[in-house]
Order: structure tokens, then C-alpha cells, then sequence
């Protein structure tokens, strides 16, 4: 067995080697003369994705991510390093490569703007020449999944951000790819759309297998989808494990954001959370990320006339600044 077959056929399905993308940008320095730099926005990373894992690939703006994932299908030339997708170096192949992934942007649609929903789809069938029954069963499982079908019919135009986002996942999915990147799937979006999206992506995931790489700013993505995270900081990979462990090396934590039916002192006396913010009948509680916040809920119910709550999670720019100033292990 070759080692492309190993890669495309074992557990290492995305294979990452010292992976490097340095830019050279030209800018004026005086009225006639200009200086060009270097801008390295992906430094020295590896890592290794199995068939069939769902991993979250997070990090500050303008840490990389972007960059990675363009590496990863082709659209971008490594600047040193190896690159492998299913045993495919992207670069050189991409055209192959493109007929096993499906991309997502979240600033970008792949639709076409002025063309109903379906007549997208039906595009995207030509142009992967996916045969009509599996288009058929792919197409009506997205349908059904994303609630697409009072849609199927509007210009791509007339969609909501929601509704597109729900479009363009549907898109990538038809062709049945065996990896899936999704970068920014769910920003913009609304409460429900955001949770529609989750659920469908659990399923594909679950019953088809599809290998996801899951670029977000939002830390309920990670936490509700993948049970693997990698961080990447100033074009370098600074974590690689659970989501636990990320909480615990960069020493976050939640807020549990209480409601009362009143006007009352700081809460005290809940084990593991202290109030850090009151205003009125609303009060803050901290408790460490990598704690359940079930237990503080109880406790807080139990005891304080609670009329709602809500739980925020910490923002990943702290949780990266709290790994660097406690020197968190790669």
C-alpha cells in the first residue's frame, strides 16, 4: 500500500506536515519608492484528521484559519510543508480532490444569485455529474433536514442570510463529498437557524460518516458538534484535544446570566460560581468553562425566585490569551 493509500484509507484522512502560506505584500514607503514584506499567516502547522471526526479549528481573526482550509482544497499553494486529503495533495490535483469535498464560506454563497434555489441544485448536478438517483436521495434529504422546501423556488437573492446559509450547506452535501469544510457556517444567523444547522450537521455526520473541519468564532458550535478542537494563533497550532481541556488550559469560564422576579442582594453561597456583575432584578455568575452548569441552575433555583436564565460561553480571544499568559502546552 502506497503512502497515499494509507493516508486516504487509515485514520489519517487530513494529513498536515510543517504546513507554511507567507504572503509578500508591496506597500508605499515615501511618494515613490515601495517596500515589500513577508506576512506569514500559516507558520510550521501539523496535525492529522481521521476519517469520519468532526473537529473544531478555531482562533482570533486573522489567525490562519481561513487560510488553512483554502490550503486544504486546492485554492491555495502551500509555501512549504505537505499537504494530504484522502491520500491527494490538493494543489496539484484539485480538481479530483473537488469531487470528494464540499466547501462552505460564510461570507461567500456558491449559488447562483439570480437563479431559484432548485435550479442552483440542479447546477451543481451537472457539474459534479452526479448521477439523478443519488442527487434525488441527497437533494431530499437536505430538503427535509433544513426545511428548504417552501425555498426550493426563490431566487437566491430573496433568501435570508438564514435561509442561504441552509442553501449552501444543502449544495455542498449533494454530490455525497467525504469531507466537508465549513468556515463561519453559522454567523450571522438566528437562534433557530443556528440550531437547525447543528442538527443536520450531526446527522450527516452521524449516518453518512462525512469528515467536517469546522472554522468559528462561536464556542456553542464547538461545543455542541465536535469533540476535538485545534487552536490556531498567529499561523501556529496552540492546542489540539478536547474542549475540556482547552477550558482548563485557558483557565475560562461561563457566565450564568440570572433573571429574579426582583430586586435582591448579590447571589452567594453557590458552590463553584460568585457573582461578578448586579444590575437591578439581573445578576452575572461566573463558574469555571469546564465545569456542568447544571449543578449552579439547580442551585440558583432552589434557592432565588428565578423568572429566566441564560449561559454564555467565554470568548475564544480570552481563552487564547489566558493558554499564552499561562503558558498552556501545544
Amino acid at each position: 500500500m502506497t503512502t497515499g493509500q494509507a493516508d486516504a484509507e487509515g485514520a489519517d484522512f487530513i494529513v498536515l506536515e510543517g504546513v507554511e502560506k507567507v504572503f509578500r505584500v508591496r506597500r508605499k514607503a515615501g511618494r515613490l519608492r515601495r517596500v515589500t514584506r513577508e506576512v506569514r499567516a500559516v507558520d510550521g502547522i501539523g496535525f492529522r484528521v481521521g476519517r469520519g471526526e468532526m473537529v473544531g479549528y478555531i482562533g482570533p481573526n486573522g489567525a490562519g484559519k481561513s487560510t488553512t482550509v483554502k490550503m486544504l482544497t486546492g485554492i491555495l499553494v502551500p509555501s512549504a510543508g505537505r499537504i494530504r486529503v484522502a491520500g491527494i495533495e490538493p494543489s496539484r490535483e484539485r480538481a479530483r480532490l473537488a469531487r470528494r469535498m464540499g466547501v462552505v464560506f460564510g461570507q461567500r454563497t456558491t449559488l447562483w444569485w439570480d437563479l431559484p434555489l432548485r435550479d442552483s441544485y440542479e447546477l451543481v448536478r451537472r457539474l459534479y455529474r452526479v448521477p439523478y438517483d443519488t442527487y434525488r436521495k441527497n437533494l431530499d434529504r437536505c430538503v427535509e433536514l433544513l426545511d428548504l422546501g417552501p425555498l426550493l423556488a426563490s431566487p437566491v437573492r430573496q433568501l435570508s442570510l438564514g435561509q442561504r446559509m441552509r442553501g449552501d450547506i444543502a449544495a455542498a452535501l449533494l454530490h455525497d463529498p467525504e469531507v466537508l469544510y465549513l468556515d463561519e457556517p453559522t454567523i450571522g444567523l438566528d437562534v433557530i437557524s443556528k440550531a437547525r444547522v447543528r442538527e443536520f450537521l450531526r446527522e450527516v455526520n452521524a449516518t453518512l460518516g462525512t469528515t467536517v473541519l469546522l472554522t468559528t468564532h462561536d464556542l456553542t458550535d464547538i461545543e455542541q458538534l465536535c469533540r476535538r478542537v485545534m487552536v490556531i494563533d498567529h499561523g501556529r497550532l496552540v492546542y489540539d484535544g478536547g474542549l475540556d481541556g482547552l477550558h482548563e488550559a485557558g483557565d475560562g469560564e461561563r457566565t450564568l446570566v440570572v433573571d429574579l422576579a426582583r430586586e435582591l442582594p448579590p447571589i452567594e453561597g453557590v458552590p463553584g460560581a460568585r457573582t461578578v456583575r448586579v444590575e437591578g432584578p439581573r445578576q452575572w455568575l461566573a463558574f469555571p468553562a469546564s465545569h456542568s452548569a447544571a449543578p449552579v441552575v439547580a442551585a440558583v433555583a432552589e434557592r432565588w425566585p428565578l423568572v429566566d436564565l441564560s449561559v454564555r460561553e467565554p470568548d475564544i480571544e480570552d481563552v487564547i490569551a489566558r493558554m499564552y499568559t499561562r503558558g498552556a502546552p501545544k
